[in-house]
């Protein structure tokens, strides 16, 4: 392998990549926004040959953005039951990245409309410095059974129809009328929201939700 090279894909990057997940020995390092970023089915099946193969060390850092739903909370507890360290940043990552013993650093082009972009390297010095920025955040980052386990309010699917037309701008009128209710019971909804947050203001609600992942 050339020490940087570029994919473009997801299917590329399954392709070219594959023989780096299956020959790790040490550690396994991955850290990503939310579970959309790395090419899926392909990188469970990757896990699962990386769980079983006797390394010592699997993490996974995520954001809170990785939280957002049950389904995405589920699949990390099932992660963590398997043997790896899951931890949640404090917020969005800047970056994307997976580091496989030292020896190689995966970055994550930004997401857009067209095929995303993957930077392969084995140079030391590239590797190095992606691994200790990964770390930094993993040090002030929260064990992924400590975060669930703290307060963090239980939406109903009611609840979050509420805060996503309050996350669209719409006025309480429209708000209302869209998902069936009174404007006296959207506004019910809307205060019993802002209590569950901690919030004194629909900002700080929507500042609060963004803090936790919902």
């Amino acid at each position: 392998m050339t020490e940087t090279l570029t994919i473009r894909g997801d299917a590329e990057f399954l392709a070219r990549t594959g023989h780096l997940f299956s020959s790790v020995r040490e550690e396994f390092v991955c850290a990503a926004r939310d579970l959309a970023t790395w090419p899926r089915p392909g990188a469970d099946r990757t896990f699962g040959r990386v769980g079983g193969s006797g390394v010592r060390h699997v993490r996974k850092l995520m954001s809170p953005f990785a939280l957002a739903d049950e389904s995405s909370r589920a699949h990390l507890r099932e992660l963590a039951d398997e043997g790896a360290r899951v931890r949640i940043a404090a917020g969005a990552l800047p970056y994307e990245a997976i580091v496989i013993d030292h020896r190689y650093a995966i970055l994550a082009g930004p997401a857009g409309p067209g095929d995303r972009a993957y930077t392969v390297t084995t140079e030391p010095a590239l590797v190095g410095g992606v691994h200790s920025l990964v770390e930094a955040v993993w040090e002030t980052a929260t064990d992924l059974g400590a975060f669930l386990r703290a307060e963090r309010p239980l939406l109903d699917a009611g609840s979050r129809a509420v805060l996503r037309a309050l996350g669209s701008g719409a006025t309480d009128e429209s708000a209302a009328r869209d998902l069936g209710m009174s404007l006296r019971t959207y506004r019910r909804r809307v205060a019993g929201l802002l209590a569950a947050l901690d919030a004194d203001s629909r900002f700080q609600a929507g500042l609060r939700a963004g803090e936790l992942g919902l």
